[in-house]
């Protein structure tokens, strides 16, 4: 091995490796359930960021798939891509603009082959970035939204639904983004806390001189208007009710209505309603069965509805409307608001998904246990989201996507280019298809138009679990792998991607798509917000990679959080991690020094010993013993952490033993047998180290798999690789006895360093002791591991002596002496004089001491001050108090030194 371990030159070498050599694939031969986990698709578009590192880290290269594998279940992480309809046209639009083109000058067909182009030249780069992370996926299975076999899944879940009059065609209130040209679904919707404006006004009640007072951030939409709604029980407004409002620059007459929705505190209390442009308002207009009134073209500008302000830009006419109210004395003084948002709610005829059918099977599914929702707090959001769905808008107005396989049917050429849309259609998966059923609805002589509309991007993504298996042909793939087992993904997307995935898969193949729903949280800056370029505060994976490695980024990932917890990510924790890898490797280095000339086969026998039973480990050394019990622990309970999704707590667990247990504690006592005389009792420690080596690095797997690779590939061993290799057995007997004798014997340890470092006797000076211990089992024990305790406290083997309570008895208040209580039953005497300069000592204590006097003297007089203390706020007094009896508690301290140093002298 290595000096050191350098993940620049081996993380990419061995990831190539591993991919070309198969390791990715399942193993068909493979007994057991598959263990099948499908990725979250990330956007085409997309660049490397800490949410995939934090879905990469938990369900590929670091714990479930390398976990899962090692367990020997035939295991597959499927991933792929999605097209990211309008973040990909967006993209490619900006382009052409740049080259001074845009696409409905090309045309669609000229326009997609363009966005094609751009795919094939920049689509792989997140999943290479993705390769860098480890991702142990089977890349030869990847996937893209608008592949053949997925467009086909897209096609049969269309039709299917349609059939049973689930998709329809209606006139609803959407999110439309002027800009884009298309509505959005509600995860599409940015909101962003700015300053905004809410405009003020007085609404002319008819046939009268009274005026209704209302306020409105958009008062372009008073165009619109179709009621003004108070609250039944506001006293001001109650007279009003019944009677009719005139709408401001258009002369129209609307009702004034009493709803409750109406909230007497906002505003005025008098609430414009507005069903063709706000989605509250447009509940409220079906209630009292309002006309309903777009006054906005698709472009953002104002239709012929707005009389006077057709034409206009929305933002100028907002402006010019008020102007113009404020000439006829209707505008009052507007005031400032918190909130805002890009998008027009708009009434616009789409096509809609009617979800309460789907819905309620979802439901049970989960209620039923089939899907278990981790953390299971999320449970209740789930539950509250489908028990009031609403119907999904499934329509894009895009080009780029998946266009909706519905063909619009005319009498002829002309009407069918006069019109976008007809009342009469045909719903089919090719256009030969839709022709047939054209024919043999409407006769020969039709004319097919096929809908502009592409899907939502989110309806491919809902079918991924088993159209990236094949649905809806019976695949092999499809027939091994589904249902999958996890779904691993962030908390945010549980409404618009998961519950979509539950219900998709419960309708279109009869069964839940996973058992398994894991949510984790959102990677967070150290102060705990969220990362954004605006903030500066943005950590970028790669960059941490290229640092730390991705060993290092991992291990901090996937042991900072517990399931739905957000991670405050910082950069200190990340190099916490790598020195954790930095004391792997030191460890394994020793391992390998102290081999020997072991071969190939020597190293397996020695790795596959069965030590698993006490019997077994019943002729080793106490140090031995103790070491293969905890690492049988740790294996028990690392594994149990990884079957209930406890990553940070099998991350931590792993931490711990390898940090302390095998390198502070074993190899540092292995060195006393290693460097001894006994040539057997070496062998027997070089023996268990390799047992302890070879499974330390099957658990650090998972998590840290480029390290562990390269230190497995360093050691003589039989079989290819350690992603290959079999997870230790979780049942091995851990030895209690050996585990409390150990322990007696580390806080020995313990309190002779303690006390050396309290009297300053030098690092290299060796120090006698006598231990009384009254249990004749551990003072056995603790004698026969003499050498070890001397190594590991620096005593000098010579004056090292274990008594028992008689005979131990005549030692307790002998001068020139320190005595320890180690722990129950055991206890130290370290014979200290002459071992350290004692009047030194003295003297640099009383320094101290004389410091500490005055300023604790300072303190008491401040407090014996009764106008200091009846005048000084409370909190100052109490710092003072406190500051005081610290003083006083460290001169106690160095006191009782300076009387034990006067003994020693």
């Amino acid at each position: 091995m290595e000096q050191s371990f350098d993940p620049a030159a081996s993380e990419e070498a061995l990831y190539q490796w591993w991919e070309s050599s198969g390791y990715f694939k399942p193993d068909e031969s493979a007994a057991g359930e598959p263990y099948v986990i499908s990725m979250p698709p990330p956007n085409v578009t997309g660049k490397l960021h800490m949410g995939h590192a934090m879905f990469v880290t938990l369900q590929a290269s670091d714990i479930m798939t390398r976990y899962q594998r090692m367990r020997g279940r035939p295991t597959l992480w499927l991933p792929g891509t999605d097209h990211a309809g309008i973040a990909t046209q967006m993209v490619v639009e900006k382009q052409l603009a740049a080259e001074g083109r845009d696409r409905r000058s090309l045309g669609r067909e000229a326009f997609e082959a363009e966005v094609w182009a751009w795919k094939a030249q920049y689509g792989g780069f997140i999943t290479q970035q993705l390769r860098r992370l480890g991702a142990s996926c089977d890349w030869s299975r990847e996937r893209f939204t608008l592949d053949e076999g997925l467009s086909e899944a897209v096609l049969e879940a269309f039709v299917r639904l349609h059939d049973k009059g689930l998709v329809y065609r209606g006139s609803y209130m959407v999110n439309w983004s002027p800009g884009l040209q298309t509505a959005v679904s509600d995860l599409e919707v940015e909101y962003s806390e700015e300053a905004g404006t809410l405009y003020y006004f007085k609404y002319p009640v008819a046939d009268s001189e009274e005026f209704l007072p209302v306020a409105t951030t958009r008062p372009e939409t008073i165009l619109g208007d179709t009621a003004v709604a108070v609250h039944p029980e506001d006293e001001r407004y109650k007279h009003l009710v019944g009677r009719e409002a005139v709408v401001p620059q258009s002369g129209r007459r609307i009702a004034i209505i009493a709803d409750e929705y109406v909230d007497r505190e906002f505003g005025t209390g008098a609430l414009k309603i507005t069903p063709g442009h706000d989605v509250n308002d447009y509940e409220i207009g079906k209630r009292f069965g309002l006309e309903i009134i777009n006054i906005m073209n698709d472009d953002g500008t104002l239709n012929a509805a707005a009389g006077p302000y057709a034409g206009m830009e929305r933002f100028a006419a907002r402006k010019q409307l008020w102007a113009d109210m404020e000439q006829q004395g209707l505008m009052r003084v507007p005031r400032s608001q918190r909130g805002g948002e890009i998008v027009e709610p708009l009434v616009r005829e789409q096509w809609f998904v009617r979800m309460e059918p789907l819905a309620k099977p979802a439901l049970e599914a989960v209620a039923s246990g089939a899907i278990r929702i981790l953390p299971d707090r999320f449970e209740k959001v789930y539950n509250f989201w489908l028990d009031n769905i609403k119907d999904w808008c499934i329509s894009r107005q895009l080009w780029w996507g998946h266009r909706i396989p519905v063909w619009y049917v005319f009498d002829d050429e002309a009407a069918a280019a006069a019109a976008a849309s007809s009342e009469r259609y045909v719903v089919a998966k090719s256009e030969g298809e839709a022709r047939d059923r054209a024919v043999q609805q409407y006769g020969p002589d039709v004319v097919l138009k096929q809908e502009s509309d592409v899907l939502d991007t989110w309806f491919s993504s809902g079918l991924w679990p088993f159209s990236t298996l094949g649905w809806p042909n019976a695949t092999p793939d499809l027939e091994r792998y589904y249902p999958t087992a996890v779904m691993e993904t962030g908390h945010d997307i549980l409404f618009f991607w998961v519950a979509r995935m539950i219900m998709m898969g419960l309708e279109c193949t009869g069964r839940p798509p996973f058992h398994t729903v894991y949510l984790h949280g959102l990677v967070r800056d150290e102060k705990g917000r969220k990362m954004s370029k605006s903030l500066g505060n943005v950590v970028d994976p790669v960059e941490t990679i290229q640092q730390y490695g991705a060993d290092a980024l991992r291990f901090t990932l996937a042991t900072g959080t517990s399931p739905g917890q957000d991670l405050n990510l910082s950069l200190d924790r990340v190099n916490a991690s790598r020195n954790f890898t930095n004391k792997l490797w030191n460890a394994g280095k020793f391992v390998l020094f102290n081999l020997g000339e072991a071969d190939d086969a020597e190293w397996q026998r020695l790795a596959t010993a069965d030590l698993s039973s006490s019997a077994a480990t019943a002729g080793l050394a106490l140090p031995e013993r103790w070491v293969v019990s905890a690492l049988h622990r740790a294996v028990r309970d690392i594994t149990a952490a990884h079957e209930r999704f406890d990553f940070g707590e099998a991350g931590r667990l792993l931490y711990d033993f390898v940090w302390s247990d095998f390198a502070d504690w074993y190899i540092e006592a292995a060195k006393a047998r290693l460097y001894g005389e006994d040539a057997a009792a070496a062998a027997q420690t070089r023996a268990v180290l390799v047992y302890v080596y070879d499974k330390v690095l099957k658990l650090a797997h998972p998590f840290m798999p480029f390290i562990t690779e390269e230190m497995w590939q360093a050691t003589p061993h039989q079989g290819a690789a350690l992603i290959a290799a079999p997870w230790p057995s979780a049942d091995a007997a851990v030895d209690e006895a050996a585990a409390a004798q150990f322990e007696a014997l580390q806080a020995a340890v313990r309190a002779v360093r303690n006390a050396r470092a309290e009297y300053g006797v030098e690092p290299g000076r060796r120090v006698g002791a006598t231990f009384r211990v009254a249990s004749p089992d551990l003072r056995a024990a603790l004698a026969a591991e003499a050498p070890v305790l001397a190594l590991l406290a620096r005593l000098d083997p010579a004056q090292l002596a274990f008594v028992g309570e008689e005979e131990g008895a005549a030692l307790t208040g002998q001068k020139g002496q320190i005595e320890l209580v180690v722990r129950e039953g055991v206890e130290a005497f370290l014979p200290m004089a002459g071992l350290f300069d004692a009047a030194k000592e003295i003297e640099r204590l009383q320094k101290q001491q004389g410091k500490l006097e005055k300023e604790l003297a300072a303190l008491q007089g401040r407090l014996g001050n009764r106008a200091f203390v009846d005048k000084a706020p409370e909190q100052v007094v109490a710092e003072v108090r406190a500051a005081a009896a610290e003083a006083a508690e460290q001169l106690a301290m160095i006191q009782d030194k300076v009387a034990k140093f006067k003994e020693l002298a």
